[in-house]
């Protein structure tokens, strides 16, 4: 227990209080609309959301790892490559709006939209704390260039990674559970890009390019600093 205090303290209370806020909230407007429409089309989004606190979790547990341990122990990596791999959990969610169909005559689409556009910002903003955490981490580590880098190379690899998961249909667990079968999945798709390019490469591409414009713009809010005018008038 005392273990899992210290890896939370790696990020403000506040902004864990209000992923948990949001958390709370979703999963609120989730049952008022299963008790309003009486289906359960949405209940996947608890789940969803469950994986896109995960990177979190191992982004928070590498960063505690590399500040009191050595910096080569391997429960560095460990959390780290556990980060990457579940990762592209986080914006997934987003794919979630698929699902929003357009039931005019019963009124549910802007319930519908509201309700995944939350679950999905929440998951979008676990996955900005996560990434800024290890961009941290490779910025003290190689520099503040290479942390960049780091973050086109996550980019490029979530959106592939996303593809992976609502177009084929993989889930970040199948890396250990159906490995040979997911090699092959990834071979087939780099031996064939031709095969339909709309969606092998301009899915991922466009998803990548979302995501990391996302982070770009999050991360230039929160590094915003006060004019002097406004400090004096504090």
């Amino acid at each position: 227990m005392n273990n899992l205090k210290s890896i939370f303290r790696q990020a403000p209370v506040s902004t864990l209080l209000a992923l948990f806020f949001a958390t709370v909230a979703g999963a609120t407007l989730l049952a008022l609309r299963v008790l309003y429409t009486g289906n359960w089309t949405y209940t996947s989004l608890i789940w969803n959301l469950f994986l896109a606190w995960l990177p979190l979790v191992f982004a928070l547990d590498a960063c505690h790892q590399y500040r009191v341990a050595a910096r080569r122990n391997w429960r560095v990596y460990l959390s780290s490559a556990l980060w990457l791999l579940f990762f592209p959990n986080a914006p997934y969610i987003f794919t979630d709006l698929i699902h929003v169909k357009h039931w005019w005559p019963l009124g549910h689409y802007w319930m519908d939209l509201s309700l995944v556009l939350v679950f999905a910002l929440t998951g979008f903003l676990l996955g900005f704390i996560s990434l800024y955490l290890m961009q941290s981490v490779v910025a003290n580590r190689f520099g503040k260039a290479a942390s960049w880098l780091f973050i086109l190379v996550v980019a490029a690899l979530s959106g592939f990674g996303v593809y992976l998961g609502r177009i084929q249909r993989w889930n970040s667990w199948d890396i250990v559970v159906h490995p040979v079968a997911l090699a092959r999945a990834i071979v087939h798709w780099a031996m064939h890009p031709l095969a339909n390019p709309a969606i092998a490469f301009g899915f991922p591409a466009l998803f990548a390019t979302f995501l990391f414009l996302g982070y770009l713009m999050l991360y230039a809010l929160t590094h915003l600093q006060p004019r002097p005018d406004d400090q004096s008038a504090a």
